[in-house]
């Protein structure tokens, strides 16, 4: 990447197209995002006219093909989009990781031809917004532990139970979610469904209030004898949960460039804060003090962004990235959270008042640590990788 975190570069230089489509999509953060940051995260407001101008852009099928509707681009594409997104707004960037890497990507993955055309299609255009489930109120660490069942029918199959914490629920045209199919069987006892906005016992649930990303919508789907045809089901039946990690290995990339974006961002403000606040008669930046945090920040930001670009890399070369996944998403997380902590403490008294965006960048980073995989998950991946 040639852009600057403090003086290094990354060592991954960029074609000039993808050059341009961060520039583009820096603009369109600036001018269509930035002014309405602040109401949309008061106000909990779901962004629909920013997403529709994002999916005309191709935005929401960065990851697909131009035949299915989409922009033919790749991961590297991808962990730009996410960034420069988060960097101005994380609720936005969640938003379009969710739909690209988690729902539209386990489709097109474990989908069909027909599945492709009927369902890949409008959500990679940016016709339709997409969520997937996995996790359930009781079972977010321990996904075996699920409780939602799809039994079989002489018409399809029948779902029952919820989903919890899902990014997009209230706003997504179809959910892809994962039920237990056969619970003597472990990781080979569920199946994957895409189950259409106003199906019959299908509804979304409670909205959740959050700490932070709250322009971002977080909510249940519930399922009441939902019955949906057997067309409906994704990949083999009982390998929805294998499916859904090999899924979770580009989810993860998505959340590292989420991390990245949002530590940029803090990384960014406290820089600018720091040049122009003036204490003992000079910038608080010539202080020795600010000066190492400023560094350490950056420095993050740096090995995160190498962490998080060598993982897209190789998962557009077709690699398996579990490791450089996990690794990624661990770091780039954490660092972010340190990074923000140390926004919020170089604005000092401002950094905890609305007026500055330490205060939000601070409140939307923690997610980076607990979705997709806690960082305790994350370790005991990259444990169980190292140790094969």
């Amino acid at each position: 990447m040639t852009g600057k975190t403090g003086t290094g570069r990354t060592g991954f230089e960029l074609t000039e197209e993808q050059e341009e489509l961060q520039r583009v999509i820096r603009r369109f953060a600036q001018t269509e995002i930035a002014p309405h940051v602040r109401e949309w995260d008061e106000k909990c407001t779901f962004p629909s006219e920013v997403v529709r101008q994002l999916g005309q852009m191709g935005l929401l099928g960065v990851l697909f093909p131009p035949e299915l509707g989409g922009s033919g681009m790749g991961y590297v594409e991808y962990v730009l989009a996410i960034e420069e997104l988060s960097r101005v707004d994380g609720s936005v960037g969640i938003i379009v990781a969710a739909h690209n890497s988690l729902s539209t990507n386990h489709i097109y993955l474990a989908g069909n031809p027909e599945q492709h055309r009927r369902w890949v299609t409008p959500l990679a255009s940016g016709e339709w917004l997409g969520c997937w489930g996995l996790t359930e109120p009781g079972s977010g660490s321990d996904a075996l532990g699920a409780r939602t069942t799809a039994v079989r029918s002489d018409r399809g199959w029948v779902l029952n139970g919820s989903k919890t914490f899902i990014t997009n629920g209230s706003h997504a045209d179809c959910a892809v979610v994962i039920a237990v199919t056969d619970r003597t069987k472990g990781s080979h006892g569920m199946t994957a469904f895409v189950v259409e906005k106003g199906t019959p016992g299908f509804r979304p649930g409670k909205k959740e209030d959050k700490l932070g990303l709250r322009a971002s919508d977080t909510s249940e789907l519930i399922f009441e004898d939902c019955l949906i045809p057997d067309e409906n089901r994704l990949g083999q039946e009982g390998e929805g949960f294998i499916d859904a990690m090999r899924v979770l290995d580009g989810g993860r990339i998505s959340i590292a460039a989420l991390a990245l974006g949002i530590g940029r961002g803090a990384y960014d403000a406290a820089l600018k804060y720091a040049k122009e606040r003036h204490q003992f008669g000079k910038s608080i930046s010539q202080f020795q003090a600010i000066q190492f945090k400023l560094a350490d920040m950056a420095t993050n930001l740096e090995a995160a962004k190498l962490l998080t670009l060598n993982a897209a890399r190789l998962k557009n070369a077709g690699h398996k990235t579990t490791l450089e996944s996990s690794m990624a998403k661990l770091f780039a997380g954490e660092a972010a959270v340190r990074i923000c902590d140390e926004c919020v403490q170089i604005h000092g008294g401002y950094g905890f008042i609305k007026d500055y965006p330490a205060e939000k960048f601070y409140r939307d980073v923690k997610l980076c640590t607990i979705g997709e995989g806690t960082s305790e998950i994350q370790r005991m991946v990259i444990a169980r990788e190292i140790l094969k």
